[in-house]
């Protein structure tokens, strides 16, 4: 029975390591990562296949969101498997003791509820990982100086920009230097979707005061993509306290999001005016240069790995040139031409790349439109489309239509007299005059800029 039951654990291990595969591909990288990646199948037994977790948070997450998808696809694998159990290791279960004394593992029972509640960190987001050019220059070094400890001074230091433009590697980073300049120091990184599910799960099982001590007893609190706790507000209400709890005891706090934290929707002023207390600094979006410096240290890396494997020349100055809205699909795309040249064993040409990459490529051809422009700024600023092209002269209106034709004219190939035609038929000095009045005002509106860099982001995205 003992045999089988070895066989059985065995045979299950060798589908789990397939089923990872497949689930990779299904969650995502980043959800791979974080979740999937850390579980260690343990055995199987009577229909039941048991995984060891790092922390009870990362079971709970894992049993919650991908359970059922684990279970079907072990299923499928043609695993014996009725259920699934995620377990901490290591962790003895209290004994019996006598009246009035205290349990013999008292302490270590107090260890696992004090486990820290964060996400895993990913080792390779580190400061030595991190290519810095004139786009992110800034948030780089407010992150460098909030890593190297000492007295608090940028207290949060808050992180935004758009998608794939260094934000979490930040983070990571900052938490990884951290902790190896003070192993001691207790520090957190999580999303902001976390906290609340974290939240939520003290609620209903009662535990508000252990998660109350769990997080305003940390050094330093990171928490990620805090948009998400937009429109949530007892979430909300627990992040405030939490925040000023860690405030008055002088801990670092360390936060980002997609857009300035004035910009968020269905936040409460409150919490604004505390994530604008601090140092606020914007990783605007990558320029050639930094894109190819990026591409570079990337390929560097993987030629130190895959010595045989050769790019030719020009191709990464052409994906720096033809994939500009993210990061991470750049980096992506470079990826796959390793792997194509790994299993083709040829050079990465040209010619090679852009067959290899015409998904990826035509995807970042995407043309934005005049009428794209005009309804995104109308949508953004709460007017009507017949006002956007009509002749109403008011300030609220014509502000806006003055911001849609520097758009129209900075991300589209038409003529001014082809966007003025647009614009209700106006002349194209028109429309030169509310081009240049636009970049006049950025300059000095601070508002203004920010509404431009955030719309040019929704068009591009």
């Amino acid at each position: 029975m003992a045999a089988q039951k070895r066989i059985e654990t065995i045979m299950t291990s060798e589908t789990w390591g397939r089923v990872r595969d497949v689930l990779r591909e299904e969650v995502g990288q980043n959800n791979y990562r974080n979740w999937i990646e850390p579980l260690e199948f343990a055995e199987l037994e009577d229909g039941v296949a048991t995984f060891l977790v790092p922390t009870g948070f990362i079971g709970n997450w894992v049993e919650r969101n991908f359970g059922d998808k684990i279970l079907r696809h072990m299923l499928d694998a043609g695993a014996r498997v009725s259920r699934l159990v995620f377990t901490v290791p290591n962790v003895a279960r209290p004994k019996p003791a006598e009246a009035g004394s205290p349990p013999a593992n008292a302490t270590h029972v107090r260890a696992e509820k004090d486990d820290l509640p964060g996400a895993p960190l990913d080792p390779r987001f580190t400061f030595d990982s991190f290519v810095v050019g004139k786009p992110n220059q800034l948030a780089h070094a407010a992150a460098r100086r909030v890593a190297e400890g000492g007295p608090v001074t940028f207290n949060p230091l808050f992180l935004y920009g758009g998608v794939g433009l260094g934000k979490t590697h930040l983070m990571h980073a900052i938490a990884h230097e951290i902790q190896a300049r003070d192993p001691s120091l207790r520090v957190v990184y999580l999303s902001a979707e976390q906290f609340m599910y974290r939240f939520v799960q003290a609620l209903r099982e009662k535990q508000m005061m252990d998660f109350k001590h769990m997080f305003r007893s940390v050094d330093v609190l990171m928490v990620d993509d805090v948009q998400f706790i937009a429109g949530k507000d007892s979430t909300q209400e627990e992040f405030f306290h939490t925040f000023n709890a860690l405030v008055d005891q002088n801990k670092q706090i360390i936060i980002s999001g997609d857009r300035a934290p004035g910009e968020m929707k269905d936040v409460e002023d409150r919490i604004k005016s505390r994530l604008q207390s601090g140092l606020v600094v914007d990783l605007h979006p990558t320029d050639y240069e930094l894109r190819l410096g990026i591409l570079q240290t990337k390929a560097a890396r993987y030629r130190e790995q895959y010595p045989d494997l050769h790019i030719a020349e020009g191709v990464l100055e052409f994906l720096a040139h033809r994939i500009s809205t993210n990061v991470r699909v750049l980096e992506g795309a470079l990826m796959r031409l390793f792997a194509f040249a790994s299993l083709v064993g040829q050079e990465i040409t040209l010619e090679k790349a852009q067959d290899a990459l015409s998904d990826i490529l035509r995807a970042s051809d995407r043309k934005v439109t005049v009428e794209e422009i005009q309804r995104k700024v109308a949508e953004h600023f709460n007017i009507r489309m017949s006002d956007m092209i009509g002749p109403k002269r008011q300030r609220s209106i014509a502000r806006p239509r003055q911001m849609a034709m520097y758009l129209s004219k900075t991300l589209t190939t038409r003529s001014l007299p082809d966007i003025g035609r647009r614009f209700g038929g106006r002349d194209h000095t028109t429309v030169m005059h509310g081009v240049r009045r636009i970049e006049e005002l950025k300059q000095s509106d601070t508002q203004l800029a920010e509404d431009l860099e955030m719309l040019r982001r929704a068009l591009e995205a």
